[in-house]
């Protein structure tokens, strides 16, 4: 040691006094840890901002798709969209609940934010395949049963539910049994079932009982159809029928695999 020079003595000297390698890192990992998280704090600011105070992502229009009865004014009307409340508020399932309980005639409906300043409202309207008439208005039954509107003019393209149960014998019991509205359900399943060329000229649908329903189309023509089971092969059986016996005026297929049909 005593032989070192000057300069060697000058380099220890200056080692021993200078902070050690690990402090030396764990002072620039935590300065880098401060600098990511006010870089975290300024994008996270500015992001809330830019979604709730700032005027860029605001609702301006809404738009209405899929409507054939309904107008676009009642379904905005209806949904009551927040127009210029910030997009990313919008509550869409509150919407479309809303929409579901004022218009009962909207079956299925979306709601879409179309950013930056859209919110879309594509709307499914309910169908008629039954009416019920009733002191000089009809209500409309969609596939699935459900009245969902009453109107003063029969819209076309669907039957009349005429309802009128026999009162005797065993189609007392059946009424007894099922109820009124049971068959109004069946009648509903048979309406589904009919062959689109039938239903185009079916006027009424006249339910007596559950195993009693005919189709009464135009030109004076009828259907027995029956129950509402084997709906399917009632309905290849009737238009094969139809088919084979173009002249006839009365048809029935209230047993698919026997059916029968007649000139008057």
């Amino acid at each position: 040691m005593a032989g070192s020079t000057t300069a060697e003595r000058g380099e220890r000297q200056q080692e021993s006094s200078g902070p050690p390698p690990a402090r030396l890192l764990r002072k620039r990992r935590l300065r880098t840890i401060v600098i990511l998280a006010a870089l975290l704090l300024l994008l996270g600011g500015g992001s809330v901002w830019l979604l709730y105070g700032s005027s860029w992502l605001r609702v301006r229009h809404v738009s209405v798709s899929g409507t054939a009865v309904l107008t676009p004014e009642q379904v905005r009307e209806a949904a009551a969209v927040p127009v210029g409340a910030p997009m990313v508020s919008v509550d869409t399932d509150g919407i479309e609940a809303r929409l579901r309980r004022k218009l009962p005639r909207i079956d299925e409906v979306d709601v879409v934010r179309s950013w930056p300043h859209g919110i879309g409202l594509k709307v499914t309207e309910r169908t008629p395949v039954l009416l019920i008439a009733k002191g000089g208005t009809f209500t409309e039954v969609d596939k699935k049963g459900v009245r969902f509107a009453t109107v003063s003019q029969a819209p076309d393209g669907a039957p009349a539910l005429d309802l009128s149960p026999a009162r005797s014998g065993s189609t007392i019991a059946s009424l007894r049994r099922f109820g009124t509205d049971r068959l109004v359900r069946e009648a509903v399943a048979i309406a589904g079932d009919i062959p689109a060329a039938v239903r185009r000229d079916t006027q009424t649908l006249k339910v007596r009982s559950y195993d009693d329903i005919s189709l009464l189309l135009t030109g004076g023509r009828t259907v027995q159809w029956g129950s509402a089971e084997n709906g399917a092969a009632k309905a290849r059986t009737l238009t094969a029928l139809m088919k084979a016996a173009s002249g006839a005026r009365h048809f029935d297929v209230s047993v698919p695999t026997a059916p029968a049909s007649s000139a008057s």
